[in-house]
């Protein structure tokens, strides 16, 4: 007749559910980190920012063109935006994603340049036909060298708007280096 130790049983039942358990921790940790090695590489520099314009309510008009500067900052990991000049500075060479909201109250239009090293990439235009509050964003994905600039331009004899409530905003941030 055999005897069985019950609790020889038990534990080594456990165990084995135990390295179970283990093993299929080991296999979704693994493709966990397959799937956010494409997006997070150790190491690899980090940018981003994000900016409001201003308290102090209407931008402009002006009688030229003017560069913005969003002298808010909400973010600037890495430090690449400028809020003395309003200017981003690639650090490296890189896709980068941009986007822009500006606000107006006052019946009319308001537009806004996206400028790469001093050349015009994307315009945006609004237009407020009820006096109210009003917005428009936009967003454009640039492929960059490290040292170019990026920056916000209010064509001449347009507006905007913004104050504690932060209507105009700007942000951008690296995809990832090239």
């Amino acid at each position: 007749m055999f005897m069985v130790n019950m609790h020889h049983v038990t534990i080594c039942s456990a165990s084995v559910a135990l390295e179970r358990r283990l093993s299929e921790a080991n296999v979704l940790m693994m493709k966990l980190q397959v799937q956010t090695s494409a997006v997070f590489v150790p190491g690899q520099l980090k940018v981003a920012f994000s900016a409001g314009l201003t308290d102090s309510g209407s931008v402009g008009p002006f009688d030229e063109g003017t560069t913005l500067i969003f002298s808010k900052p909400f973010s600037n990991v890495g430090g690449a935006y400028n809020q003395s000049t309003g200017v981003f500075t690639a650090p490296v060479r890189g896709l980068y994603f941009f986007s822009f909201t500006a606000g107006d109250y006052l019946r009319g239009y308001t537009g806004l340049y996206l400028y790469r090293n001093n050349k015009p990439v994307l315009f945006n235009l609004g237009l407020n036909n009820h006096g109210g509050h009003a917005s428009m964003s936009s967003g454009v994905v640039l492929m960059l060298e490290e040292g170019d600039v990026v920056c916000l331009h209010l064509p001449a004899s347009y507006r905007l708007y913004d104050d504690f409530q932060n209507l105009s905003c700007f942000s951008g941030f690296l995809l990832f280096s090239l």
